[in-house]
């Protein structure tokens, strides 16, 4: 039995590796919910981001920024019943904060940056999801999965970085009080070596509704 409307948005968070898309669509198959990705084939910005952080951070966190407000629209638009890989609330408490931290977006353009955010999401117009799962695990464990999918550029970047995103990760979740938060460890729900797992997950999604 499953409490679990069919228009919930239900958001997943959580480090790079840490298996947010497979539990994006394993979720949604097992609620038969449609799934919502970011889109990265079409961003104007990615490239020259790469190329210089200091230029174009500001461009890309604003052009994200956009691009996740308009899809959380649509899927509020389309009636719900989706699973969504990724927030829109770690662009800003995740991404944008590390570029400002580091020195590679101006603290002008940060505060810019910011306000927007908050103007367009921080707001009770704003379409929340009704739960964020957020994954969480130990460092080993997830440094663990990003070997074994074995994409080039994660195996070539350096440890201090996914270091450092674990503990920036671990940091936002611990004041992220958007919309109601499902907290799961991935050593005890671990999609990738039992996918019956997943009737756990929805039991206590099933809590929240």
């Amino acid at each position: 039995m499953s409490n679990i409307p069919d228009n919930a948005i239900i958001t997943v968070a959580g480090t790079v590796g840490v298996g947010k898309t497979t539990m994006t669509r394993t979720l949604a198959t097992e609620l038969n919910f449609r799934t919502s990705f970011e889109k990265v084939d079409n961003n104007p910005y990615l490239d020259h981001f790469y190329a210089d952080f200091e230029r174009w951070s500001f461009h890309l966190q604003i052009y994200f920024l956009a691009e996740r407000f308009k899809e959380q629209k649509r899927m509020v638009e389309h009636g719900g019943g989706y699973i969504q890989d990724r927030s829109i609330y770690e662009d800003t408490g995740i991404f944008a904060k590390m570029h400002a931290d580091k020195g590679t977006m101006t603290p002008t353009d940060y505060q810019t940056y910011t306000s927007l955010f908050e103007a367009m999401v921080m707001t009770p117009y704003f379409p929340r999801p009704d739960v964020l799962i957020y994954l969480d695990g130990d460092l080993d464990t997830i440094l663990s999965r990003i070997n074994s999918r074995g994409r080039e550029m994660e195996k070539q970047t350096p440890l201090a970085y996914w270091e450092e995103m674990y503990g920036r990760y671990q940091n936002w979740i611990q004041s992220f009080n958007a919309c109601p938060v499902l907290r799961l460890d991935i050593r005890e729900y671990d999609l990738l070596e039992d996918k019956t797992c997943i009737h756990r997950i929805k039991d206590e999604l099933n809590r929240f509704f």
